[in-house]
């Protein structure tokens, strides 16, 4: 299976404009910056430096694969991108928000409205059927139940698993739920969807397709993606791919990266 066969775009719901959650600094309609970004885990002198000076840009559209040996500051990176975790020093800001000035309550609000996240195991809740998954950020967004579920079953459906939202996780197979997973995150219509080795605990086959649709369905919702990946093979799928190491980005390939294999 090769990613041309993931060229028929999937249709984005019309029905929910994306939201802006928060006036813009400067009124600058931005992509996601980071500018001299650094993360050190604990206060202690010499405590390590998960991050050392990060300067990246996200602009919309684009599909970026973060690459690197375990420790190298990938997830850290992933987490400050997306506001889950503050910098030490340095600027994140998304469409001219500045997230560090954010406050916990803002920051958390603006993840609910404007970045999804797809994880390495899926993280749904195993007590709802695969439609109620998809719909439940929405309605935590202030969507009514008939309006959320059917948007959930529209990009289930775009997804293929139309017939599968009675379904709960336990249900699903590897592929299947993280496809959920997917329709999760793009439920909210978001700027960008980040996503930590989405498909680390799926076979190779399942894994292109899954990586496949991932692609496909961020594009087609005007999405940009953020990939964490050991796997040079899932990489390959996105546009760019920065490598990481000692918390420092020390490499970016433009297209296909079978050249930046990398060990675990």
């Amino acid at each position: 299976m090769t990613r041309h066969q993931f060229g028929k775009a999937l249709n984005p719901p019309a029905d929910q404009p994306r939201r802006q959650a928060h006036p813009p600094v400067g009124g600058a309609a931005e992509g996601l910056l980071a500018r001299g970004v650094t993360h050190h885990y604990g206060t202690a002198p010499g405590a390590p430096a998960a991050l050392a000076g990060v300067d990246l840009d996200l602009c919309s559209g684009d599909s970026l694969a973060v690459m690197g040996p375990s420790g190298s500051g990938k997830t850290t990176l992933l987490h400050v991108l997306a506001g889950i975790l503050t910098p030490t020093s340095g600027t994140v800001t998304w469409r001219g928000h500045h997230l560090v000035a954010l406050s916990d309550r803002a920051r958390t609000r603006l993840r609910r409205t404007d970045f999804g996240f797809v994880f390495q195991s899926g993280q749904l809740l195993p007590e709802l059927p695969a439609l109620e998954n998809v719909a439940l950020p929405l309605m935590l967004a202030g969507a009514s139940r008939r309006v959320a579920s059917e948007r959930a079953l529209r990009i289930l459906t775009d997804l293929g698993l139309g017939g599968m939202g009675h379904r709960r996780p336990g249900e699903l197979s590897g592929g299947q739920a993280q496809r959920v997973a997917i329709a999760r995150a793009l439920a909210i219509n978001p700027g960008v969807v980040f996503a930590d080795e989405p498909t680390g605990a799926l076979d190779r086959e399942t894994g292109e397709h899954v990586m496949g649709q991932l692609v496909s369905a961020t594009r087609a919702h005007g999405a940009s993606l953020v990939v964490v990946t050991h796997d040079p093979e899932v990489a390959r799928w996105c546009s760019r791919t920065v490598m990481m190491r000692d918390g420092r980005i020390v490499a970016e390939h433009q297209g296909p990266t079978q050249t930046l294999a990398v060990s675990r």
